[in-house]
């Protein structure tokens, strides 16, 4: 029995590592790219380290003030975009988490009809329009502030809490806001923080909205600068001749992948921070339905 599950053991770690190196893999050879030379990219397209180390890509990317004023406006996106999320789940999740709620099922049926069924991209545009949002960061914000699987996470997380805190709170006289601010946030930090991590990527990557509602480059986000450094790659006036490149020319694809690692880099730095927190709230979360 010892022998089996050991040899079960093994396995998993085997497979489990596979995995993992397959997943990282792609990321080792970006940022290997993005610090190496044309020449060297051209010689060893699938490199797992830096050959014939130079930064002259970051150097190029760093140096542009469009790359400054779309990392501000993302900042501006993310930061609000996940602060009014959590509030707004917490909002709803805690009166809908009570089952003497009148109305209760009907708002719980609303919110999964959101989940299955969307207006779809022309309605919403037009819905855009109407309000006098396009070309402002109020529609990068707005269309993804809420999601009704997030509401469901919270809702069930707060209903996983002992009942017997608010009792106790409600005999000494707290109204449901205290309870709600000084008790019940609190202990939902291991949510909160599930979800402040979805919001938080899923502001930064979003990318369509973008292309849908801004035109003026000054409130572009990072997604679409990084699409129209891509685009661009072909017309690039920097040493456009490859045969003419040098050790530390930059090019249109070093330039590209110095980018994607510009981009991607802030975004994984925030999960460390969260990770403590995440499975807790995720597996507490889906406890209750």
């Amino acid at each position: 029995m010892t022998k089996k599950f050991d040899i079960f053991d093994f396995a998993n770690y085997a497979l489990l590592t596979l995995i993992t190196l397959a997943m990282l893999y792609p990321f080792v050879n970006v940022a290997s790219v993005s610090l190496s030379s044309y020449d060297a990219f051209i010689e060893h397209p699938l490199m797992l380290w830096p050959h014939e180390l130079t930064f002259s890509s970051y150097k190029e990317i760093l140096s542009r003030p469009i790359l400054w004023s779309s990392y501000v406006n993302t900042i501006i996106i993310t930061t609000v975009g996940v602060f009014g999320s959590l509030v707004l789940y917490l909002l709803m999740a805690y009166p809908l988490s009570k089952k003497f709620l009148k109305g209760r099922s009907i708002i719980l049926i609303a919110i999964i009809f959101t989940m299955l069924f969307n207006g779809g991209i022309i309605p919403n545009y037009y819905l855009m329009r109407s309000l006098g949002l396009l070309d402002t960061l109020a529609a990068l914000i707005l269309p993804s502030l809420f999601s009704g699987f997030n509401l469901i996470l919270m809702k069930s997380f707060i209903e996983s809490l002992p009942e017997e805190l608010e009792e106790a709170a409600s005999i000494d006289g707290a109204s449901y806001p205290y309870i709600l601010m000084r008790i019940l946030v609190p202990l939902t930090k291991p949510i909160l923080a599930t979800l402040a991590l979805f919001g938080a990527v899923g502001y930064w990557n979003n990318f369509f909205n973008a292309v849908l509602y801004i035109q003026s480059d000054s409130k572009w986000p990072l997604m679409l600068y990084l699409r129209e450094v891509i685009e661009a790659a072909s017309m690039m006036a920097v040493n456009a001749n490859a045969a003419e490149m040098g050790p530390n020319s930059v090019t249109s694809e070093t330039l590209q992948y110095a980018t994607l690692m510009v981009v991607m880099v802030p975004i994984l730095l925030v999960y460390p921070f969260l990770q403590k927190y995440f499975v807790k709230g995720m597996l507490l979360g889906s406890v209750k339905g």
